[in-house]
């Protein structure tokens, strides 16, 4: 199974052509018919196709004839490598982008074409209706009818080739879509007006020949290409943080070499250059601090606004800011390996991926536009045999049939909405990897969270110290930290942290012993000091009564109690823990009034535990959980009709963020976090649970509001259009505006608060 995994390539295009939800369905049926396609996911806001393929069994070229076979384009780039990895992804999202600026500024050009064409078309028509016109413009009716055709003629060439090109791709295959619609809808109105200007004389007495309809041809396909146009724009929109992300890096970087700096480009860096880093700059490459300190605004990739402090052996990531000191920094890595160069593909994964509410959607977008050509001809053959109308007035009722149910709207209401809510996320450190963990994130109703690095810190501090014998704490500090720093143990490096940060020096320390699962013993300025747990103190007959209240409290609150001995009598008892997360509370509060259940889960003891629960917020506790039977935990909770969500690290706890409805990782942006979590949260804060909650909430509203208006357009729409209530022209401006309105409601999302 790895090894053909290892020969999938994976890569996204862009396809051209396509207009609606049924676009979507015929391209992708095309290439999933093809031997070795494993994933083919078309998304229309993005006007492109996701591909993961065997390169053993095909070839772009075959995907590209087979999509050309339903009547579309595949942009294909010219070299490929046979492995295409994310220096290939790179490049493809390049492509994709410049196709989407070229596809809308073509938009623009064929829309103003056709505007400055169609104006005065409809000015003739209307003035040659009235008596001015005929007293004061030397035209006959039938002469101003001419004109009107000649105007026409280069609409319906240049701009309508959009239009009629793929309808007759399409037709050639026995299909249709929503270029069908637009094509047959103003080719009627077009081919019926010039036939009665060019030959009258092929119609029966008592027809209108001044009945014309240029204007409608000609006003149809102006507001059409007007809707995609303002559509593509709002779609460019859309796609912002994608683009935010690829301009993070900067252009250039400055690196020491043979003890001399200089500027390279930052194509040319490498893993192990030293760079150099002054106030004000953006990070080029991640790293890890050799000299210096500073505050880095990582607002970019963390969604927290206030600038973090950083100081030597910390990790930075390339495109963050740094704000007022200067620091020099190894590099870590560089170009498709950096930490935004993989929050720009997962964003980008996850905007081409399909959430299965679209499924809906597409299934019915399949069958849509065959019901609609029906339901055209039906609205014709009643008005005209039926009830006898005459055929100008049964084509143009047929004609709004058409143009008023092109299902853009349908097709774009979920890929615009999940495009913009992925984007969203990013923006605020919330990294979603694809369409169905966004969907099934609104369902979360128990949220389990890791205790340590999740809840807390991850790291021992000291919480509390205790003092006795008439010793000061500086002094005890001393003493403990100076043993403590001859030590590896965690807990006495909490101690040894605790001193720095009081700027407390350390002294000599002789004689020192280290005693595995008791403690640590030395002379300190000359004074034999004894640092341990409460069995060390009684096997070296230290009286420690004096102390028992404090080690029972401290022990109840889940903290670790450490004594100190000076020359064989109690001095003080430190207490360490693993302290709560500033935001822990506050986040599992709020997820509790939003009515989803808080479990923690442990391998503490049950006091430990208990005390950290009591402390968030948390009611249920599973505690002294083995790592191997964190998964069957969550499973427990789903068996009783729960959507669970696991958050912890991405690494350790990886069984039961797979088993979870939705895995959480939190506060890494590592390879593995991404890999297992369906959700990765940048900086280590539980409010970022919420915001993924929140966002996943309020793109599934949007994207129900978005179908919804979509459905009853078409449901309103295409009644009125048959029994003669819209006329073509309007039916033109109101199908455009489904459109504009759909991305419009979607690009809401970028402004919600979270």
């Amino acid at each position: 199974m790895n090894k053909a995994a290892h020969h999938i390539s994976t890569l996204t295009l862009p396809v051209e052509g396509m207009t609606c939800a049924s676009c979507v369905a015929r391209v992708e049926k095309s290439l999933k018919k093809i031997d070795g396609v494993e994933i083919a996911n078309v998304n229309l806001a993005t006007e492109a196709v996701a591909l993961s393929f065997d390169p053993e069994k095909t070839s772009l070229d075959v995907l590209a004839k087979a999509v050309e076979g339903a009547g579309y384009r595949l942009a294909v780039p010219e070299k490929f490598p046979q492995d295409a990895s994310a220096e290939t992804m790179k490049s493809s999202e390049g492509t994709v982008e410049s196709h989407q600026e070229k596809s809308y500024r073509q938009l623009k050009r064929e829309f103003l074409f056709s505007l400055t064409l169609t104006i005065p078309i409809m000015l003739i028509n209307m003035l040659s209706m009235t008596t001015w016109f005929m007293s004061n413009i030397p035209l006959s009716m039938s002469e101003a009818n001419k004109l009107l055709l000649v105007l026409t003629i280069p609409v319906m060439i240049v701009s309508g080739k959009r239009f009629f090109k793929p309808a007759w791709q399409l037709a050639k295959h026995f299909s249709a879509d929503m270029n069908t619609l637009v094509a047959v809808g103003s080719g009627a109105a077009f081919f019926y007006s010039a036939v009665i200007v060019l030959f009258p004389h092929w119609f029966p007495a008592g027809t209108n020949l001044n009945d014309v309809y240029f204007d409608s041809a000609a006003v149809i396909i102006t507001l059409i290409l007007m809707g995609r146009m303002l559509e593509a724009r709002a779609k460019h929109k859309a796609s912002d943080s994608i683009k935010l992300l690829l301009g993070l890096q900067p252009k250039t970087a400055r690196i020491v070499k043979d003890k001399k700096e200089i500027e390279i480009p930052i194509s040319e860096v490498a893993v192990g250059d030293v760079i150099i880093m002054r106030p004000g700059e953006r990070i080029p490459v991640d790293g890890v601090i050799l000299k210096g300190f500073s505050s880095v605004d990582e607002s970019m990739v963390s969604g927290e606004s206030i600038p973090v402090e950083k100081v030597i052996g910390d990790k930075i990531i390339g495109g963050t800011i740094n704000k007022n000191g200067s620091f020099e920094f190894r590099t870590t890595a560089v170009g498709a390996d950096t930490v935004v160069a993989h929050i720009t593909k997962l964003v980008e994964e996850a905007q081409g991926s399909k959430a299965p509410i679209q499924h809906l959607a597409d299934k019915i977008a399949s069958i849509f536009v065959p019901i609609v050509m029906v339901i055209a001809l039906a609205a014709f053959g009643i008005w005209y045999f039926a009830i006898g109308a005459g055929f100008a007035a049964a084509l143009m009722n047929a004609i709004a049939v058409l143009v008023i149910a092109c299902p853009c709207a349908l097709g774009l209401a979920t890929p615009t909405a999940i495009m913009v809510g992925t984007g969203r996320g990013a923006s605020l450190g919330v990294l979603i990897k694809n369409a169905e963990s966004l969907e099934r994130a609104h369902k979360i109703n128990a949220i389990v969270f890791d205790k340590t690095g999740t809840i807390t810190n991850g790291k021992p501090a000291v919480t509390d110290i205790q003092l006795f014998g008439g010793i000061t704490e500086p002094l005890l500090l001393q003493l403990t930290a100076s043993l403590e720093n001859k030590s590896e143990h965690p807990l006495g490096a909490a101690i040894v942290e605790a001193a720095r940060n009081r700027s407390i020096a350390f002294a000599e320390v002789d004689s020192f012993q280290s005693l595995t699962g008791f403690g640590v013993t030395g002379t300190v300025n000359g004074r034999m000091t004894v640092v341990g747990n409460e069995k060390m103190m009684r096997d070296m007959s230290i009286d420690i009564s004096s102390a028992t209240n404090s080690i029972a409290d401290f022990s109840g609150q889940g903290k670790t109690p450490i004594l100190a001995a000076v020359e064989g009598k109690l001095m003080g008892v430190i207490a360490v823990a693993d302290t709560i997360h500033p935001t822990s509370k506050e986040a599992i509060v709020q997820l509790r009034q939003m009515g989803v259940d808080a479990v923690m889960l442990t391998g503490d003891n049950q006091r430990t535990a208990n005390a950290i629960a009591r402390e968030v917020g948390i009611d249920h506790v599973f505690s002294e959980v083995l790592p191997q039977e964190k998964s069957a935990k969550v499973k427990e909770l789903q068996s009783a009709g729960k959507t669970v969500a696991m958050v912890g690290d991405g690494i350790n706890d990886a069984p039961a963020l797979a088993q979870a409805d939705v895995g959480i990782a939190v506060g890494t942006g590592t390879d593995i976090a991404m890999e297992t979590a369906d959700i990765t949260l940048m900086k280590s804060d539980l409010r970022g649970v919420l915001r993924a909650i929140r966002l996943s909430r309020q793109t599934m509203r949007t994207i129900k509001q978005n179908l919804f208006w979509a459905f009853v357009y078409n449901s309103i729409g295409i009644p009125l259009a048959a029994i003669g209530l819209l006329n073509p022209m309007f039916a033109a401006g109101a199908m455009a505006l489904s459109s504009v309105s759909v991305v419009t409601n979607s690009l809401r999302l970028r402004g919600v608060k979270l």
